[in-house]
């Protein structure tokens, strides 16, 4: 049920947090605390012959009320202990390393060797294949391989180049080849690595406002039943007087029954439901600057998410040959895949791809062909190879119809149309032409086709059954960004997207109350990531992007951002859930406590005893060890979290109610004349 290393130190932090200090932290279980407290005195005063109950009765609820308080830091405890057993595998990535310090932002400066923990923000550092960074910084020098395993957990290395969006660097990451040079951003004890330190311990986490707004309910709740509770007493003095009849209720039972009525399950497990929302975040390798954030994705409404990389493969992928008039589709093939031989560009190897899967040609002898490959240019904007007969080339339309005019050749217009009609379903169009013996002919179109991830489609329409509105942002034109769009199933796109668009776009839905979720890398996403109310930076992206953000994708995925979402909108089913449970199975120990605390005084009140308990004290004591027992089975789901579903709010709200009201109200009666049938066979009541 729980992890065996985190069960010893967390029995042992629930001692510990016995402290007034620590428990007045909590107001509910404050109530409790003070209660127990207050039954042990009675205790006491009972083994000096001034009892107002029977010795052992008085022991036996004392004790469960101490584990109640003990099982609720238990659960907070536990919590902590997996937030901060993953604090202690980050501190084993940090180190203090040896950092070659530049004299100028040049690598044939001079060096100084020096500690990493002697760098200040702005120095500037040269490292080599083999050395560790020393620090967080941007690549100002230099591409190097750099091996990210001890903060991503992903084995493969990743490139890091000056300029760009891929520029910044980690310290505690290992340099695998090559040599970059560094300019350290970050003072001692601000690097990435003590921000997400700081971030998963457990004990550091502040409050969210809707875990305030909670707490602030269950005192309000805490207070009216303390009161209610607390007028008990002279009333029950008075009703004896004036009968002359029954017994005075006794601080005893009137403890139980406070302790019993107020909402202790929920407040004993309010917190670590806090602690595990972002331990979950931290195992879903996405590091959180604060509970704040991950409470606000449960709670978006908008989705803007980039095209590249999250909506598509990011690499465009040949995916239809359409010939000109006169040539056959293989001919078109074979030469396409001949251009395309030398062409190390995704696009260029999805050709030959293509070719080879569509008319299995392969083991092509370029020797033979005496093949001389031509690359591509931007002058050019075509790439192809010239063999010993013949010329093929292919690229942009407008570049083939000027070098096949230039040859004396026509640009045929049914190829204008195909090219049109490719354009018009949000794919891009290449051109294959060929000139041998001084002709020069278009031999057809290559469709490259922007490849929508399978599954894509499914995940927004559960987006959209919670009411999340998915948005596609792109730099693309309104035409293929359309297209795009209706294949991939989002709600809406942004096309030719800026900096100032994206921030345009998310004022305007904050401005209609709405709560927005981006992602992004570049230093020109940073102002929509300072806008956004969940911000996912990209690890790979650039230091101004990860400042910008609240939450940092240590893998660099964008489709994590789908994810983060469940995984708040987890957070808020469990702590609504568990709510309706604790409040809920109160409604059992009306049944339980009162008929057997009053029942001397106001013998009417036996028609509440529905349960049929043994005896008052069997009664009172049964309700308080279920209230202490329910607290210790719910920890595993306060830790794990409802199972999430991608339903609407109206059918979560029906199937809570069912599940954890019907469910909070039917169990306890269960449970209580359970242990009421134990404690009377065992003669313990």
């Amino acid at each position: 049920m729980f992890d065996p290393a985190l069960v010893k130190p967390a029995i042992i932090d629930s001692f510990r947090k016995l402290s007034p200090r620590t428990q007045f932290r909590n107001p509910v279980m404050f109530c409790v605390y003070v209660g127990s407290i207050l039954t042990t005195v009675l205790w006491v005063a009972a083994l000096t012959g001034d009892a107002e109950a029977p010795a052992g009765f008085i022991l036996a609820i004392t004790l469960w009320l101490w584990f109640t308080v003990l099982f609720a830091n238990f659960a907070e405890a536990l919590a902590e202990g997996r937030s901060k057993a993953q604090a202690a595998a980050l501190r084993s990535a940090k180190r203090d390393v040896m950092a070659k310090k530049l004299d100028k932002p040049n690598r044939t400066a001079g060096v100084r060797v020096m500690t990493a923990s002697d760098l200040r923000k702005g120095d500037v550092v040269l490292v080599e294949a083999g050395d560790a960074i020393p620090a967080d910084g941007e690549v100002i020098e230099g591409v190097a391989s750099v091996d990210e395993s001890a903060i991503t957990g992903e084995s493969a290395p990743v490139i890091r180049e000056s300029g760009g969006d891929f520029s910044a660097v980690t310290g505690g990451t290992r340099l695998l080849s090559d040599w970059i040079v560094v300019r350290v951003t970050v003072n001692p004890g601000e690097a990435f690595l003590d921000r997400m330190i700081a971030m998963v311990e457990g004990a550091k986490r502040r409050r969210t406002p809707n875990e305030i707004a909670l707490t602030i309910l269950l005192v309000a709740l805490t207070v009216v039943l303390l009161l209610a509770t607390a007028t008990l007493l002279p009333f029950s003095i008075f009703s004896v007087e004036a009968v002359k009849a029954g017994h005075v209720v006794t601080i005893t039972a009137l403890v139980a029954l406070l302790v019993c009525l107020i909402p202790t399950t929920i407040g004993a497990l309010l917190s670590a439901i806090g602690v595990a929302g972002m331990s979950r975040m931290m195992q879903a390798n996405v590091i959180a600057t604060s509970g704040r954030a991950v409470e606000a994705a449960g709670d978006v409404d908008v989705l803007l998410l980039d095209k590249t990389g999250t909506i598509t493969l990011g690499n465009r992928q040949a995916s239809l040959f359409v010939p000109a008039a006169g040539v056959s589709e293989q001919e078109l093939a074979d030469a396409a895949q001949l251009s395309s031989l030398a062409d190390e560009t995704p696009e260029g190897r999805s050709i030959v791809v293509l070719a080879k899967n569509r008319f299995n040609l392969r083991e092509r002898d370029m020797q033979a062909l005496a093949a001389t490959f031509v690359p591509f240019t931007a002058q050019t904007r075509m790439s192809g190879v010239d063999l010993h007969d013949r010329q093929i080339r292919k690229g942009a339309s407008e570049a083939i119809r000027k070098s096949v005019e230039a040859h004396g050749g026509q640009f045929p217009p049914s190829v204008q149309a195909q090219v049109d009609d490719i354009a018009r379903r949000g794919s891009t169009p290449l051109v294959v032409s060929e000139i041998a013996h001084g002709n020069a002919r278009v031999l057809g179109v290559i469709e490259l086709k922007d490849i929508v991830k399978g599954g894509i489609k499914e995940r927004f329409a559960e987006l959209r059954k919670m009411g999340i509105k998915t948005v596609m942002v792109t730099g693309d034109n309104r035409l293929t960004a359309a297209a795009i769009a209706a294949e991939a199933g989002v709600d809406d796109f942004l096309a030719e997207a800026t900096p100032e668009a994206k921030l345009a776009t998310i004022r305007d839905y904050q401005s209609r109350g709405m709560l927005v979720a981006m992602t992004g890398d570049g230093t020109n996403d940073a102002p929509a990531l300072a806008q956004a109310d969940v911000a996912v930076a990209m690890n790979t992206g650039t230091q101004a992007a990860k400042e910008a953000g609240n939450m940092v994708d240590l893998d660099s995925n964008p489709t994590k951002l789908i994810e983060i979402v469940e995984i708040g909108k987890q957070m808020l089913m469990t702590r609504g859930s568990l709510t309706t449970f604790s409040i809920a199975n109160d409604v059992a120990k009306y049944f339980a406590i009162i008929p057997a605390a009053f029942a001397t005084t106001y013998p009417q009140l036996r028609l509440l005893d529905i349960m049929h308990l043994s005896t008052p004290s069997s009664a009172i004591l049964s309700a308080v060890i279920f209230n202490a027992l329910v607290i210790i089975a719910l920890i595993p789901l306060a830790l794990k979290g409802i199972r999430y579903r991608p339903l609407g709010a109206a059918t979560l709200l029906r199937r809570n109610l069912l599940i954890y009201g019907l469910g909070g109200i039917i169990v306890p009666f269960i449970g209580i004349k359970a242990i009421d049938m134990i404690l009377a066979a065992a003669g313990w009541v």
